[in-house]
């Protein structure tokens, strides 16, 4: 009979309400089994394998609860376009990528953030390309810029809504071609591409991650495979779902917690497809596209709390959300409140909502699955939302603190690959919102990021996401060194306990500050990152 080991770390600081002051913490197979202080810890456990943390910080891992792992993959581990500023950058990145024979899927362009303006064309793309199909997406992944060759792949999108001879294409026929570019990636561009990006987000301290695949997004084939590849315990749990009305035999055959994820109500506000009320300030001629109207909305979600199942909407604008709420309204109707408080459904994004729609969403038990990097990115008096919206209608765009203080459960994440994996920084973000009071304070914004996402895949013990006696071994180390900065007047500055948060070992997280650096990320037990003694994918659950 194997014994599990256990494993005993002191000389650092671990962030657990167990106890504020602690500096140790044990840990025997997959379950934290104690907290406390170096001396005691030593004494309880005598035969305990011991990690020297040497001024280190312990914390829960982080969730990341929106990925899309296979294209965030390739743009890891392929071409990046977010650092291009004009269209020649643009071009000459393809140029010197495309390869013959494999299709090239690219991501990130920002034409907002060029210093010209002007878009390629289709035939600037193919002269830099010639017969490889290309597949370049907007920052938002709602819109892209395809060469002829991958048109030829999915020639209905010519005569669909969204075409453009020229352009971008957006609404249905960019669907067309994202579904003809995903086909045409190989099975080993997908292994090599999900595998990167898992164990890149095990490096910024992730223990799990939600993937929001769908017919539009992804295909069966792609999630299968994540699934099948994150069986293994030297990577994150990955948490599939799909977002597809009455895909019952889909769900229980890949054993997903929910339809849910991007299942489309609307697009995004990048792409001018984020469904308004009012038409766009940039384009008066438009207010988006809205895809699901209340009924399918009802009906999608009265179907899945009666088969036990979480539902799900990818929603942002304010159109958009509005016909959610009223979809909800009218599932209550027929399942009853408790029913669909139950199921924790979850809301991706829902960047524009008001006090009374929070309120509800509320009541119904409603996870609001967010990314604070959203408005780090685009936020503010001269960001993209204010040009597409005007500064007033966009200054209460993500409003977290209104969401929490309704009573809305958070869960944070990056929805990569449209911004990074980087958990503090999402945290930062959330603090610091650009509109203010719309921000959060470091232990709301922190527990959005790690209990909060475990809440919203379903655990629902009260201790997974944090480090207590009893809970899961899910737990990353930071180093310390990174976090003290020497000011301009030399009074040294260490991020500490936050007078905000009242949690001992969250950093203040200033705007201009560093941010940690992960040392090693366990998952259960089980090191799936190490740059703590360069010993990755150790099994410190094993027998002694």
């Amino acid at each position: 009979m194997h014994t599990p080991q256990t494993t005993l770390l002191v000389g650092g600081r671990v962030h657990t309400p167990a106890s504020p002051d602690a500096t140790a913490m044990a840990v025997t197979g997959d379950t934290v089994v104690w907290v406390g202080q170096d001396g005691p810890g030593r004494a309880l456990h005598p035969d305990a394998e011991v990690v020297e943390l040497d001024g280190a910080f312990v914390t829960p891992a982080f969730v990341d609860a929106h990925v899309h792992a296979t294209v965030a993959g390739l743009h890891l581990s392929g071409l990046d376009l977010t650092g291009v500023r004009d269209a020649g950058e643009l071009l000459t990145a393809v140029r010197a990528a495309a390869r013959p024979g494999e299709v090239l899927l690219a991501h990130g362009w920002d034409e907002f953030r060029w210093s010209g303006g002007r878009i390629p064309t289709r035939a600037d793309l193919d002269a830099a390309a010639g017969d490889v199909p290309v597949y370049l997406s907007r920052v938002d992944v709602h819109s892209a810029l395809v060469s002829t060759a991958l048109v030829e792949l999915a020639p209905d999108a010519r005569t669909a809504d969204g075409w453009s001879a020229d352009g971008p294409l957006t609404r249905a026929a960019h669907h067309l071609v994202r579904a003809a570019a995903r086909r045409a990636v190989t099975g080993a561009q997908r292994r090599r591409a999900q595998l990167a990006f898992l164990r890149a987000a095990a490096a910024r301290g992730v223990v799990s991650v939600h993937e929001c695949a769908g017919p539009d997004i992804s295909g069966e084939a792609d999630l299968a495979d994540l699934l099948a590849l994150a069986a293994d315990p030297d990577l994150p749990e990955v948490v599939g779902y799909w977002g597809e009305p009455g895909a019952l035999d889909l769900a229980r055959r890949l054993g997903l917690p929910g339809l849910a994820g991007d299942l489309f109500v609307d697009g995004a506000l990048g792409s001018h497809t984020a469904a308004l009320h009012q038409p766009y300030t940039d384009r008066p001629d438009t207010r988006g596209a809205r895809y699901l109207d209340a009924t399918a909305i009802a009906e999608h979600v009265v179907t899945c709390t009666e088969a036990g199942l979480q539902a799900g909407f990818h929603v942002i604008g304010d159109a958009a959300v509005a016909e959610v709420v009223e979809g909800f309204r009218r599932a209550e109707e027929v399942v009853g409140r408790r029913a669909l408080a139950a199921r924790r459904h979850r809301l991706e994004h829902l960047e524009m909502v008001d006090a009374d729609q929070a309120r509800a969403l509320a009541g119904w038990g409603v996870v609001a699955s967010m990314q604070p990097l959203f408005d780090a990115a685009w936020g503010g008096p001269a960001g993209m939302y204010a040009a597409r919206l005007g500064a007033d209608r966009a200054a209460p765009l993500n409003p977290f603190a209104l969401l929490a203080a309704e009573g809305v459960p958070l869960a944070f994440g990056s929805d990569a690959p449209v911004t990074p994996v980087d958990p503090w920084a999402a945290v930062r973000a959330a603090m610091h919102h650009r509109t203010p009071a719309s921000g959060l304070s470091p232990r709301a914004a922190f527990t959005a990021h790690t209990k909060g996402g475990h809440r919203a895949a379903g655990e629902n013990d009260g201790v997974t996401g944090s480090l207590v006696p009893g809970a899961p071994a899910h737990y990353a180390i930071w180093d310390a060194a990174a976090l003290v900065v020497t000011a301009p007047d030399a009074r040294v500055r260490r991020w500490s306990t936050d007078p905000r948060s009242g949690v001992p070992g969250l950093p203040a997280l200033d705007p201009d500050a560093p941010l940690p650096r992960c040392l090693r990320t366990v998952r259960a037990g089980r090191v799936i990152h190490d740059a703590l003694s360069g010993r990755a994918h150790e099994d410190l659950s094993s027998s002694a």
